[in-house]
């Protein structure tokens, strides 16, 4: 089949998958409005910090640099978020603290990725390690935070039968990174900031011709998607949970880094896939929530990652990475 007829056939296949999980939703609200809410309630918690992590990928790939430390960044993002607030009891601050660490982890990689041209996969390597290791040995059992990011309620929208209670009774940082989905697309594909981003990216050299500064692009894309995965740090300690463990991530910021070819380094798409992940996570806690006792545990936890295969296979297809991505850049 040529390749013009199988996009069409995967885009009107997606539209079919989207109109068939929408109209499967409102036929279960009409059974059972309770649970139905509830399911997609978390749903869109299981994918904000999947969401996150995968804008956190954008930013660093869009402009042309490979970006596998999310998961380290969001690791160390948590862990300074929750001794922020555990020592200043000041939520705010705490979420501050938290992007200035991913900051700071941003930063660390840019310059071994960029400035010493060290391989981007090794790099963003070491991050990991290092954060899980950071982490596991300064944290300290016994520390107490001071409350975590409480919900808050929208009037008048969160009325509105299902949407309201699941898209406008949640907490602050859940609404930024929907929020951000939005601020995220327009900037790249609307603003020149975006453009310019682009074409570091897929072509380094041409946009260097025209009078781009190739390296301080990267660094401050790379800087910017590090701040946004210490906030998704932040989401888990400061607002999901409360607390710290560790290796508390658990994977999350490679499962980002999927949410985001899935998504084909778009925001909107990434967006998506992470809301996919997320609905396959919130089924499977709901399984168990009810006590469905036929079905294997195993197979249960295997269904997001299963449910993920196969509309990639079926319905996504081949993503196509930014040209550059992964090769340093040397200004002639």
């Amino acid at each position: 089949m040529p390749n013009d007829a199988l996009t069409m056939v995967r885009q009107r296949s997606s539209w079919l998958l989207i109109a068939g999980v929408a109209a499967l939703i409102f036929v279960s609200y009409g059974a059972t409005p309770a649970v139905t809410t509830a399911l997609l309630a978390s749903t869109i918690r299981q994918s904000t910090p999947l969401i996150l992590g995968a804008l956190s990928g954008i930013f660093c790939e869009r402009s042309g640099v490979i970006n596998i430390a999310i998961e380290g960044m969001m690791l160390m993002g948590a862990f300074v978020g929750f001794l922020a607030n555990v020592y200043t009891g000041n939520l705010f601050l705490a979420v501050l603290a938290a992007i200035l660490m991913g900051a700071l982890m941003g930063l660390a990689h840019a310059f071994m990725s960029i400035t010493l041209k060290m391989d981007q996969i090794i790099s963003g390597t070491v991050l990991n390690i290092l954060a899980l290791e950071l982490t596991g040995f300064f944290y300290q059992q016994g520390l107490t935070t001071q409350g975590k990011l409480t919900p808050i309620r929208i009037p008048v929208l969160a009325d509105i039968p299902l949407i309201g209670p699941v898209l406008f009774n949640n907490p602050p940082i859940t609404y930024l990174s929907l929020v951000l989905v939005v601020v995220v697309h327009i900037l790249l594909f609307r603003t020149v900031w975006g453009l310019r981003t682009r074409a570091v990216g897929e072509h380094p050299k041409a946009a260097d011709t025209v009078g781009i500064d190739v390296i301080r692009m990267r660094y401050i894309n790379v800087i910017i998607g590090g701040m946004i995965a210490g906030l998704a740090g932040g989401y888990l300690t400061l607002e999901a949970v409360g607390s710290f463990e560790r290796a508390m991530t658990n994977g999350r910021g490679f499962v980002a880094l999927a949410v985001m070819i899935f998504g084909k380094w778009t925001p909107l798409g990434a967006w998506g896939a992470a809301l996919l992940f997320g609905f396959a996570n919130a089924l499977q806690t709901q399984f168990q929530f009810l006590g469905i006792s036929t079905i294997p545990h195993q197979f249960v936890g295997m269904l997001p990652y299963i449910l993920t295969i196969v509309v990639l296979a079926g319905f996504v297809g081949r993503a196509r990475p930014p040209a550059a991505i992964g090769q340093p850049y040397e200004k002639e």
